[in-house]
């Protein structure tokens, strides 16, 4: 039997969850999710100076709403730093690390020197072998100590093998003069002891595979999987930044953004699977691979985005959808929807849906059904009702008091009216979008009719020509 997969997303709270970091989270979800594995989350939080409780908090929030569910409970790296100095310890008994005294002048000292004439500046520690007897009573940090010829092989699922040479890696700080664990031991610690066997995240990482594969080997413990995915850029190909516009995954549902659509969307940012580009989580479950990874930068293009988001929406079950509007209006800082509103707005979703491709948008389709009387209309429904419009609306008002409402009778009783005033129904439309809707765009107006009800509809066109 081969090993459960375990996935992992470690973000450090020190500010939102960044659109590249949903992306990363994402990716490590789909492989599990679609293997029948465990996507855990762990919070790096050793950052004690720039790790805040609201950050993790966003962050949370922000997978939250993009339904990116994780198995147990969520770890604190900084509460496990005992036992990440235990390990530092354990190799150090072990004579795979040991302590070295050099400060930070002297270190700094040598670099000065390397430079100046032209040498690597690759620290060498004079303690690596010294004898113990010779230690001073001073402070000191506990360096691993790396192989010092041959070459470390990182073998990358989407990279490929990547060779390094070992002469080129230091003897790495593993704990720091305070007892401190460093981030690249806790890291690889955390990684083991949850039994994480597939390490996916950003190429920016690769080169600390290397270092880190030290502490697996000398503890003889197996190195998981190595999957390093290029980074998002901006559509100029720099790499993505505020200038690009949002990068916080909430930011995107304050803007209206649905979540299956961004989901979407971020899987095929650097994924691909032939040439599908509108898929369904289990479809994105079902086909995501490393094989369907590239290893160039992908580019952020926020029209791609609206694209698929509305055809997400458009597919959307009718009563989610209301509720994941509910969610985006609180989350803009919006006015809630009235329950007459909101079971308003769920009728009428079966014509809304359909070429709306964020939530704002949709939500301006559905102004007739939110908007209480009396209407307040825009210029171009203000320019569509004339004297010579309000004559005819008053005229076919009575003849709705005794329509049948089903959809087959209205159109047939609205053409019959228009053609009795030898003009077509496309003439008549303008002027009844802007009596029910107080709009010049709009759903179908017998569409409205059979939403709002006759009563509704009927006092509508009475204060359009009143």
């Amino acid at each position: 039997m081969t090993q459960p997969v375990v996935t992992r997303f470690a973000p450090s709270p020190t500010g939102f969850l960044h659109i590249g970091g949903a992306r990363t989270a994402l990716f490590n979800w789909l492989y599990a999710r679609g293997r029948g594995g465990k996507f855990l989350l762990r919070i790096e939080d050793t950052d004690r100076e720039r790790s805040t409780p609201e950050a993790t908090a966003a962050i949370l929030q922000g997978m939250e709403w993009l339904g990116l569910d994780h198995d147990g409970e969520v770890i604190s790296q900084f509460a496990r730093a005992d036992r990440h100095a235990e390990v530092a310890q354990q190799l150090l008994s072990e004579g795979k690390a040991y302590k070295c005294f050099a400060t930070q002048e002297e270190i700094a000292a040598f670099r000065d020197q390397a430079k100046a004439e032209g040498k690597s500046t690759l620290y060498r520690s004079p303690w690596r072998d010294a004898d113990e007897a010779t230690h001073p009573d001073a402070p000191y940090v506990i360096r691993i100590k790396a192989p010092q010829s041959g070459v470390t092989v990182i073998k990358d699922e989407v990279q490929g093998d990547v060779t390094i040479r070992n002469d080129q890696l230091d003897d790495m700080i593993l704990l720091r003069s305070d007892g401190t664990p460093v981030y690249m031991l806790a890291v690889v610690v955390d990684d083991h002891d949850m039994g994480v066997t597939h390490v996916i995240r950003g190429d920016d990482h690769l080169n600390n595979a290397a270092r880190q594969m030290m502490i697996y080997e000398a503890m003889g413990w197996g190195v998981p999987v190595w999957a390093h995915i290029p980074l998002i850029h901006g559509p100029d190909g720099k790499k993505l930044s505020k200038r690009h516009g949002a990068l916080g995954a909430q930011e995107y549902q304050a803007m209206g953004y649905p979540a299956a659509g961004m989901r979407n969307y971020l899987a095929r940012l650097g994924w691909s699977h032939g040439d599908d580009e509108f898929f369904t989580d289990s479809q994105a479950k079902e086909w995501f691979n490393f094989d369907g990874i590239g290893k160039s930068p992908a580019r952020f293009d926020t029209k791609k985005l609206e694209n698929l988001c509305g055809q997400h929406i458009a597919v959307s079950d009718d009563a989610a959808l209301r509720q994941e509007i509910c969610d985006y209006l609180a989350a803009a800082g919006k006015p809630a929807l009235t329950d007459a509103q909101s079971q308003g707005l769920e009728a009428a979703m079966y014509c809304l849906k359909d070429r709306a491709r964020t939530f704002p948008e949709l939500l301006e389709k559905a102004h007739f059904i939110l908007a209480s009387r009396p209407l307040e209309r825009d210029a171009k429904a203000e320019k569509a009702l004339s004297s010579v419009s309000d004559g005819i609306l008053e005229e076919l008002t009575p003849q709705l008091q005794n329509a049948s409402w089903v959809r087959d009778d209205l159109e047939a009783l609205l053409n019959a009216f228009a053609e009795a005033h030898d003009t077509k129904f496309g003439k008549l439309a303008g002027p009844l979008r802007a009596a029910l809707a107080g709009r010049a765009v709009t759903p179908s107006v017998f569409d409205m009719m059979l939403i709002l009800g006759r009563d509704e509809t009927i006092a509508r066109l009475k204060d359009a020509t009143g």
